[in-house]
């Protein structure tokens, strides 16, 4: 059985009773030598030994999925709630959550010493995290994002962010509900989608990006295939024909890794109708661009940049990691992307803020136009780029 260090809960054999019945869980899992997942336990759970009723065995069920799966009694209450979608633990100084508005601390009594809830989660995620490796970046077995940082690097001690994944995409309907977009926005976004335009979604961390893509991706028409390149497998679109392909870290001894450089152009030969890739970040951008250039269209990729008109200078910086030249990048560019979507934070709300084009420039290579933006009473108004999008919404060409 592959648990997490430190999952057990008992010392000396005096245990409570939750305690031991938690402890009776993990010993009938002992015998399974591959992952433990949430049916594993479901199963354990019913076996174990003992007379209970069905609120004593949901109630052991949550109890042992949160000790031995997930992110303990204190935390994962808070990782259930589906609207919280971060919760961040400050070493042993308190635990605060985003549930879209902000972050907000939460009473946290018994959450116990954050460093040993670290490696725990960490082993959990099938990694380590020690002195000798003092930062960890995974998943738990639910899906859940874990990222770590032990002391000294963490001069307050163990800080623990926790990302939660959403195992249903938003309708359109939910996303202009929620304010993150407007009927127009809507309508533009999806006939992106119905004509194949290849889109770049750009935005700050937690603005949305992942949430707008699953979204967009469950448009797509159910006879298609979409190929998913992420660092983990996060986007969850409602559709019948999604597969993901994430990345492989290197081991203790620095090998065996595998990028998304590698993985971007593995998807190009399993026939994909739709390529996305889940966030350019480093060299991978070049394959991407190649991607979209040999006749991958209806794509869809994120990056991180504060506005739209930022976009080119970033994926500059991301192309000379690849080793490409400015004009190189721009070239490909233009040629790639028929527009860029960028979402932003607004008042504490995440909404799509801009779309934009791409257009040629003589002396920096490219620039990015603004087709529509977000005005201060949340509408969507056109800008000096529409035609050129509006173009590319009737089924034109860039």
């Amino acid at each position: 059985m592959r648990l997490p260090a430190g999952a057990a809960v008992g010392m000396g054999g005096l245990l409570s009773p939750s305690a031991a019945e938690l402890a009776l869980v993990r010993d009938h899992l002992l015998g399974s030598d591959r992952p433990v997942g949430p049916d594993d336990l479901r199963r354990a759970v019913r076996e174990t030994p003992g007379v209970r009723g069905d609120h004593e065995l949901v109630s052991l069920e949550r109890s042992a999925r949160a000790e031995l799966l997930g992110a303990g009694p204190v935390l994962q209450p808070l990782l259930d709630d589906p609207s919280v979608t971060d919760v961040l633990v400050n070493a042993d100084r308190g635990v605060w959550v985003d549930r879209g508005s902000g972050l907000q601390q939460v009473p946290a009594s018994g959450l116990g010493d954050a460093r040993l809830l670290a490696t725990r989660l960490a082993s959990a995620a099938g990694q380590r995290l020690d002195d000798a490796a003092p930062v960890v970046d995974g998943r738990l077995p639910d899906g859940t994002r874990l990222h770590a940082v032990l002391a000294p690097l963490a001069a307050e001690g163990a800080l623990i962010s926790l990302r939660t994944v959403r195992r249903r995409a938003f309708t359109l309907a939910e996303l202009q509900s929620s304010g993150f977009l407007d009927h127009t926005g809507a309508d533009v976004l999806a006939q992106l989608v119905r004509v194949r335009a290849n889109v770049l979604v750009s935005g700050a961390t937690g603005s949305g990006k992942t949430t707008l893509l699953s979204s967009m991706l469950s448009l797509v028409p159910p006879d298609e295939r979409i190929v998913c390149i992420e660092e983990a497998a996060e986007l969850a679109p409602d559709h019948p024909h999604v597969v993901h392909l994430q990345v492989r870290r290197a081991n203790v001894q620095g090998v065996g890794g595998i990028g998304l450089d590698y993985l971007v152009r593995t998807a190009m030969r399993m026939r994909p109708d739709r390529l996305v890739l889940g966030e350019c970040r480093g060299e991978e951008v070049r394959e991407v661009l190649s991607a979209l250039n040999t006749g991958h269209d209806g794509g869809w990729a994120t990056v991180h940049a504060n506005a739209a008109v930022d976009v080119p200078a970033r994926l500059v910086a991301l192309g000379a990691l690849a080793g490409l030249s400015a004009r190189t990048v721009a070239v490909q560019a233009l040629s790639a992307f028929d527009a860029v979507v960028h979402l932003r934070r607004w008042e504490g709300r995440r909404c799509l803020d801009q779309i934009a084009v791409l257009r040629s420039d003589e002396s920096v290579g490219m620039r990015c136009e603004i087709a529509m933006r977000r005005d201060l009473s949340g509408a969507l108004v056109v800008g000096v780029a529409w035609p050129d999008l509006a173009r590319r919404l009737d089924g034109g060409g860039r």
